[in-house]
């Protein structure tokens, strides 16, 4: 589907939409949105050097509403996502109507632990075989 996709044809469907249904309060709606997503992208960046993972998260829900509401951004997604398919496939899976956290969070960690880590030092991906093996034989 992210390859049928154009650059072109992406946001031609909510055009068509937005005009449609509310006019003036849908514009007011999405700039208002935009402007929250700025306001948690930059509060995310003076969170970040604090303690703790806070300012990422933050920063990403902005991300995700200025992504949501902005035909411009959209279209710098597609791109993205066409350049670095492996990169964006996270946001894309925590952008969905039912968004996959544990999926998107297990598949970051072992992503990192691959980046960090010699493969005989690798601890998550045979904890992950053993706790299986161990819910199959507890099942049967």
């Amino acid at each position: 589907m992210t390859l049928a996709m154009t650059i072109e044809t992406a946001a031609l469907p909510t055009l068509r939409q937005g005009r449609a249904r509310g006019g003036l309060f849908a514009q007011i709606l999405r700039v208002a949105a935009m402007a929250a997503g700025g306001v948690l992208v930059l509060l995310g960046v003076l969170i970040a050097p604090l303690p703790g993972p806070f300012g990422l998260p933050i920063s990403v829900v902005g991300l995700m509403l200025i992504l949501r509401n902005s035909y411009w951004a959209k279209r710098r997604f597609i791109r993205m996502q066409q350049a670095r398919p492996n990169w964006i496939m996270p946001f894309r899976r925590l952008m969905r109507r039912r968004p996959e956290f544990a999926a998107v969070f297990w598949q970051q960690l072992l992503r990192i632990e691959r980046l960090l880590l010699r493969k005989g030092q690798r601890v998550l991906g045979r904890w992950r075989r053993r706790s299986r093996a161990f819910m199959r034989t507890s099942a049967a």
